[in-house]
């Protein structure tokens, strides 16, 4: 019980009013008889506090729900049940053990119940690791009306772990976006497809009930005689999420690093491929290739995926380009569209990949998706008021520069390439899908 006793801001208030008293009757003796009064009022009203608090074994109850998972670079809501009683009003304090990956030291919520009343009491955390957090113990400190003293309850049994997956919660935003008429609203184009949604299978004689839209003229007048295309049924094409897990995907951007983003728009992109109906592939690569996940429709396919992402972390290794291109060439021979998820950062750096580049773009639609240096762009937006400023200016203009030249480069070779900033990276990426599908490329 003695435990549980914690001392309230009117306690220590009322406590130097109390010593105030007794200093004024030093040297006013008639008051001494005013102060004890005083004193034994005071120590009347704990003792009144702690019986009220104390009279009820469990005066509240309380219980924290989450979600099953929580999503990574998210806001997740956590919510507390606290039932009230006690035959009075209280008012409650509650601190929440976080998970130490948050780094939060002044959790508090505050709030007042009625008595015999139940409340909701919510808050939000983002998580920027994914991994396994633990949540402690729930302490609620209870006060009286008195609010001399308070008593606190540890709800030693709410320790919970939780994983933090890759952020589904994007992956269910985008999917409702990417099928809805307010698309446009959010950067995603919805393109026109042109042309036929069915693949050329062979050109046959025309007979009654063809569609005269199909007729092959050319065909036609070289064998006199009416000739029709026939098309068959579009098949499902493989897309594959190729994921650079190299030192330079550890760098951060709001909390979150870039193999974060990249892993976020993967998911996001793989959900979105098969309700598409095409199917859904998964690499992942550094110093050597570590996951490949083959390219499906299957119902199942998106929680591979997940289980995938969940466990993928960066190091601080050198992308190995040449073993990347190895792998493609032995397990994926069908004609693919490949989005790799990298970052150069310097023109050199992809001029040693770019024969590798080039041989997997030979043998496949290959998408480059690498990252806008958001810490530059605020640099050349800056003024420049000496010579330091103009000194780091100069060399932010040399690396988006280079940035420019990588696209230039890339482009003359033919290989497609999208530059975003992180937090836009899975729009750009859904928009230049969706784009390719509709032209036909894919």
């Amino acid at each position: 019980m003695v435990k549980q006793i914690y001392l309230g801001k009117r306690f220590f208030i009322s406590g130097l009013l109390l010593v105030g008293i007794f200093i004024w009757a030093f040297s006013h003796p008639h008051w001494l008889d005013i102060a004890k009064l005083c004193l034994l009022a005071w120590v009347l009203l704990i003792f009144v506090d702690m019986l009220l608090l104390f009279r009820w074994q469990k005066g509240i109850t309380a219980n924290r729900r989450t979600t099953e998972r929580l999503s990574n670079g998210d806001a997740n809501t956590v919510t507390i049940d606290v039932e009230n009683r006690y035959p009075f009003d209280i008012a409650i304090n509650i601190i929440d053990e976080l998970p130490a990956q948050l780094q939060i030291r002044n959790f508090l919520l505050t709030d007042h119940l009625a008595s015999q009343a139940y409340h909701q009491l919510t808050y939000t955390i983002r998580p920027t690791e994914r991994g396994e957090y633990f949540f402690g113990s729930l302490h609620i400190f209870v006060s009286s009306p008195l609010g001399i003293v308070q008593r606190r309850y540890s709800l030693m049994g709410k320790e919970s772990m939780l994983a933090v997956y890759p952020s589904f919660i994007q992956m269910q935003k985008y999917e409702l976006l990417a099928f809805s008429n307010q698309i446009q609203a959010f950067g995603i184009k919805k393109m026109r497809r042109i042309g036929h949604s069915m693949e050329f299978e062979q050109i046959k004689n025309y007979v009654v009930g063809d569609d005269y839209r199909h007729v092959n003229w050319k065909a036609t007048a070289r064998q006199n005689e009416l000739m029709v295309n026939q098309y068959q049924d579009e098949k499902s094409q493989q897309i594959y999420c190729v994921i650079d897990k190299g030192r330079t995907m550890k760098m951060p951007f709001d909390g979150l690093t870039l193999l974060d983003y990249a892993i976020n728009s993967t998911l996001v992109m793989s959900n979105i491929v098969l309700k598409k109906g095409d199917k859904a592939g998964l690499l992942t690569f550094a110093e050597q290739p570590h996951s490949f996940l083959k390219a499906s429709k299957q119902a199942s396919q998106m929680r591979h995926i997940q289980e995938l992402l969940y466990r993928e972390q960066t190091n601080f290794m050198e992308s190995d380009y040449e073993k990347l291109y190895s792998l493609i060439r032995r397990q994926i021979t069908q004609r693919s569209l490949i989005l790799l998820f990298s970052n150069f950062e310097t023109l050199s750096g992809m001029q040693r990949q770019l024969p590798f580049l080039l041989n997997i773009a030979r043998r496949h639609l290959l998408v480059v998706i690498f990252f806008e240096n958001t810490a530059l762009h605020t640099l050349l937006q800056q003024k420049t008021d000496n010579i330091q400023k103009v000194y780091e200016k100069t060399i932010a203009e040399k690396f988006a520069y280079e940035k420019q030249l990588i696209i230039k480069e890339l482009h003359i070779y033919g290989i497609q390439t999208i530059f975003t900033q992180p937090q836009d990276l899975s729009i750009n990426t859904i928009n230049k899908y969706l784009e390719l599908k509709a032209r036909g490329r894919i």
